[in-house]
């Protein structure tokens, strides 16, 4: 049997088809997955109808974050079932789920319709999409790093890094084309569904094409072999030399990779849209341009690395990204929403409360409800992209916001029984307390949302676009190390979990613990530690203990 490992001519044009198709099918998958986080507004208001706009948009998030959450399940479940029955059929099985579990999005009732089920069974498909996806990577990245020659494993495994990201551009087109066909009023009421229901078409191409694929070769002669893993998941993590391996992948690769990508993909859209109020249409056509220029840079960089190696692109990217990352949202405030700019220069804001009552606004499960009157008051301020200082007062007073000359006090709120919402008056104190806010806010210059005319569209883009740049050096070449970093028969299990713990845990939780961060400081960039320090410490842990890899033998069994 000939290997691909033998020469960089022995790639035949039939397995030159089965990489394309397994892409191919993997955007699919990414397409569904990401359609979630792109709807959120709109999924809130029909879902979470119990919620003001700003929680059930943090809600809907926390819907989405529910999808990353539970992806290293998805990895151990799939990855196993990839070490010791092979590669197409799990690809099978995970495609069928992610795309069933898209389309019932798509027909499933309103929270008016149906009640609490309704968010129940939203947050249930949410949970089959991550395990899907859990499952998904892993097999990808190593069925085509299995097919490619020795010398072209980045460049190769480099056009599966890809589909994330034209899944993610996709899913921004297929929205965008619709939103536009049916007008802004009807897409919110229903047309919001389609994206989500074209997806049935998608799962039967994914289905098709993964029923013409063949067995990784790789895989394929171990099982002629029967050199197959008993039980991989054990060999992987009770194994100390590959558990080893596994937390290095982990700390210093996949986190600071992870916060890198969902940084520059998914939270620059947040930014765009969320803290400075840039209409919805136009920060996606900004997003899906830079996404659509950039990404032939996952090519290159995947390509470089069969040259000069993975280690240096990765953790390079890791640290440009921290090293700049203040000066370019800055730089998107200043040409997206000017005026925001001046206010936070021009108009002061403190938050003057008893130390004693603010909390760190951490909530990842989204049942949580603050209540003191210092939480609710820099809860309302970050959700209007205010920049505060904190001011210890009094011990028991109620917290005050000072915006310019006007003192505005907040309130303690009371919960309802169940402890989910707040009671009746607290609804009505909160609904005043927030409409003077933001009264006090507009007359002291913050704009209720940005002006479209002040938005400098080319700026914006070439920032968004370093972003996208920086993305695609971190996760460019990582596909082909994760897999040289392991032999073959564990290779499915041990290299999806650091994966998706990284880009789980560490990337999909990274919106709620931004806002966090935001609230407690007052300050709308602060947020940015958190991909900042994460990214610093995966450069430095990478640096000093993971290896190279791109020399590494692939067909190794053991």
């Amino acid at each position: 049997m000939t290997t691909a490992i033998e020469s960089s001519e022995g790639i035949t044009p039939q397995e030159r088809k089965v990489i394309f198709a397994s892409s191919l099918g993997t955007v699919f998958e990414w397409y569904d997955f990401y359609l979630y986080g792109s709807l959120a507004p709109f999924i809130s208001k029909k879902f979470f109808t119990g919620t003001d706009p700003n929680t059930g948009f943090i809600f809907a998030l926390l819907a989405f974050a529910a999808g990353f959450i539970v992806r290293p399940f998805g990895a151990l479940v799939f990855g196993r079932l990839g070490d010791m029955i092979g590669r197409k059929y799990t690809f099978l099985i995970t495609i069928v789920i992610m795309g069933a579990s898209t389309f019932v999005v798509g027909i499933l009732p309103s929270y008016e319709n149906w009640g609490i089920s309704a968010p129940i069974i939203l947050v249930s498909l949410r949970i089959l999409q991550g395990l899907a996806l859990g499952g998904e990577y892993g097999g990808a990245a190593t069925y085509v790093a299995e097919h490619a020659p020795h010398d072209k494993r980045g460049a190769f495994t480099a056009w599966i890094q890809t589909t994330a990201t034209m899944g993610l551009f996709l899913s921004l087109l297929v929205i965008l084309g619709v939103r536009k066909l049916m007008g802004d009023a009807e897409f919110a009421d229903w047309g919001w569904r389609i994206p989500f229901l074209v997806s049935i078409f998608l799962l039967g191409v994914s289905v098709w094409i993964r029923l013409s694929m063949n067995e990784s070769p790789a895989f394929a002669k171990m099982k002629a072999e029967g050199k197959t893993s008993k039980a991989p998941l054990t060999e992987s993590f009770l194994v100390w030399c590959n558990l080893k391996i596994v937390i290095l992948a982990l700390f210093g690769l996949t986190a600071g990779q992870a916060v890198v990508w969902y940084t520059g993909q998914f939270y620059a859209l947040f930014f765009l849209t969320q803290t400075l109020k840039v209409d919805l249409t136009t920060a996606n056509l900004l997003i899906a341009a830079s996404l659509l220029v950039g990404t032939p840079f996952f090519i290159f960089f995947g390509t470089l690395s069969d040259k000069i190696g993975r280690k240096p692109i990765i953790l390079g990217g890791c640290i440009l990204a921290a090293a700049t990352y203040f000066p370019i949202f800055a730089g998107l405030t200043h040409y997206a929403n000017p005026a925001l700019e001046n206010a936070l220069k021009n108009a002061p804001v403190t938050v003057s409360a008893d130390p004693s009552t603010c909390q760190f606004q951490f909530n990842p499960t989204g049942q949580k409800k603050f209540t003191s009157s210092c939480d609710i008051a820099k809860q309302v301020l970050a959700a209007a992209s205010v920049n505060y200082t904190n001011e210890a007062g009094p011990t028991g007073a109620l917290a005050t916001i000072r915006i310019n000359d006007k003192e505005i006090k907040s309130f303690e709120a009371n919960l309802t029984p169940d402890g989910l919402n707040f009671d009746a008056d607290s609804k009505k104190r909160e609904a005043a307390f927030k409409k003077e806010v933001t009264e006090a806010i507009k007359a002291a210059g913050y704009p209720a949302k940005a002006d479209d005319e002040q938005v400098n569209r080319p700026m914006v883009f070439l920032l968004l676009l370093v972003l996208v740049i920086y993305v695609t050096m971190v996760y460019g070449p990582i596909a082909a190390m994760l897999v040289e970093m392991f032999p073959t028969k564990i290779r499915y299990s041990s290299m999806s979990l650091p994966y998706h713990i990284g880009n789980g845990w560490f990337g999909g939780l990274l919106p709620t613990t931004v806002f966090a961060l935001v609230a407690f400081k007052g300050d709308i960039y602060f947020g940015l530690w958190y991909p900042i320090t994460v990214a610093l410490a995966t450069a430095l842990i990478g640096f000093l203990f993971v290896k190279e890899t791109v020399h590494n033998d692939i067909y190794k069994h053991d």
